[in-house]
């Protein structure tokens, strides 16, 4: 008889980084997001199954069936993800949208326009990796992209024009860098609102939940608003100086329109390790110690009180959400 499967949970451990850089390296395989819905809807259903103690599948078509269902469903509703907005789609969409802003920063339309189609991308991909137990309103959700939008477009244009008299060549194409970071310490937590202001459920490492907590929701907001910093990073900040020098050369200078699907490419390169590496930085499955809960929400830590009585835990655990 073949060895069981701990279904719900990783196949590398979640302590080490190199273990979180496997697991996301796998769960976040842009292949996945060509898999027909019949497939994903029969790997969830398979997942099912085997989490109640069925036999009869190889222990391979089941670990494919866990990397479909844990890129494709959201981790605390079960509800299957917007393509678009799976973290899978990020190598894809992130490639495409970061090379033509890189690509097409010269004149303000150009910027504007970019940016604007960046933050739509962004807000979806917010939206649909949310901790989902905190629902958002649409009015919410749009004020969030509103705001988002507006402050990428504002702090791309305010800085094309400082940078525009003032700056080296070079210096202008780290505009859209400079954007996309303002806009995420906007767009993230103003999508993930609900959770600030009502708190995140907070579990024992039992998984049962004890209480909410505000404190949590912003620890994991601000590690979600750093990974995605990270994740562009390296390619929006190393791009431009390669691009710059190769500019120079004349065979460049003769594939001009060649620039941007080169950019592209450079970006997937960039992103097929950035993206990963950025989701591993913090463990999904974040802590947060009982005594900073005693400290900043004595309501909350009563509740945990009286529900575990004197056998308090260390810490308490909560989705981050991605």
């Amino acid at each position: 008889m073949q060895e069981r499967l701990n279904i719900d949970a990783p196949l590398w451990d979640q302590n080490s980084f190199i273990g979180r850089f496997k697991h996301f390296l796998w769960v976040t395989d842009p292949r996945t997001c060509i898999e027909k819905e019949t497939s994903l809807f029969e790997a969830k259903t398979l997942i099912e199954n085997y989490r109640t103690g069925a036999e009869g599948d190889s222990i391979e078509k089941v670990i494919y069936a866990k990397k479909l269902y844990e890129s494709a469903f959201h981790p605390d509703s079960g509800e299957l993800q917007n393509v678009f907005g799976r973290m899978s789609f990020q190598l894809p969409g992130g490639m495409l949208i970061t090379g033509a802003m890189l690509q097409w920063y010269r004149t303000v339309p150009a910027v504007v326009f970019w940016q604007w189609v960046n933050q739509s991308f962004n807000a979806l991909v917010n939206f649909t990796n949310r901790n989902a137990q905190s629902p958002i309103s649409t009015t919410q959700m749009g004020v969030a992209y509103v705001s988002a939008t507006l402050s990428a477009m504002v702090t791309a244009i305010g800085c094309k024009s400082m940078f525009q008299k003032r700056a080296s060549p070079i210096l202008q194409r780290y505009v859209p860098f400079v954007a996309v970071a303002a806009a995420n310490c906007v767009n993230i937590p103003l999508m993930r609102q609900t959770e600030l202001i009502y708190g995140i459920d907070v579990e024992g490492d039992d998984g049962k939940k004890l209480c909410q907590s505000k404190v949590a929701a912003v620890k994991g907001i601000s590690q979600v608003v750093f990974s995605r910093i990270v994740m562009c990073a390296p390619g929006m900040l190393i791009l431009p100086v390669i691009m710059e020098r190769l500019e120079k050369y004349r065979w460049m200078q003769q594939i001009k329109p060649m620039h941007g699907p080169i950019q592209v490419v450079l970006v997937g390169c960039f992103l097929s390790i950035m993206v990963p590496t950025a989701c591993a930085l913090f463990p999904q499955r974040c802590s947060l110690k009982t005594t900073t809960l005693k400290y900043f929400e004595p309501e909350e830590y009563a509740k945990l009180e009286k529900m575990v009585g004197n056998d308090i835990p260390f810490r308490v655990y909560f989705n981050k959400g991605l």
